[in-house]
């Protein structure tokens, strides 16, 4: 790991096209800004650790998991657009 200390409204550049000021220091909390493309997603550790989390279980669903995703019920009279299944 990296450490750099850095005063108020000083600056760290991450490659080319993130950096990171230090916006304000009070007490023992340090607010950033962060500059960065839109393409880069930046979140707290604990949010990106919660959309991994997530994701890995969204990952691990079967298709029968979730029946009213894949094949919705149809109610009485409802038409399916010729995608019923025939027998």
């Amino acid at each position: 790991m990296l450490v750099l200390s850095r005063q108020r409204d000083e600056t760290i550049m991450i490659g080319d096209d993130v950096e990171i000021t230090v916006v304000d220091i009070r007490g023992d909390k340090v607010r950033l800004g962060i500059t960065a493309p839109r393409k880069i997603q930046v979140h707290r550790k604990e949010v990106y650790d919660a959309i991994k989390r997530e994701n890995e279980q969204a990952a691990k669903l079967r298709p029968q998991d979730v029946p009213d995703v894949v094949e919705p019920e149809l109610r009485p009279g409802e038409r399916n657009n010729g995608s019923e299944k025939k027998d």
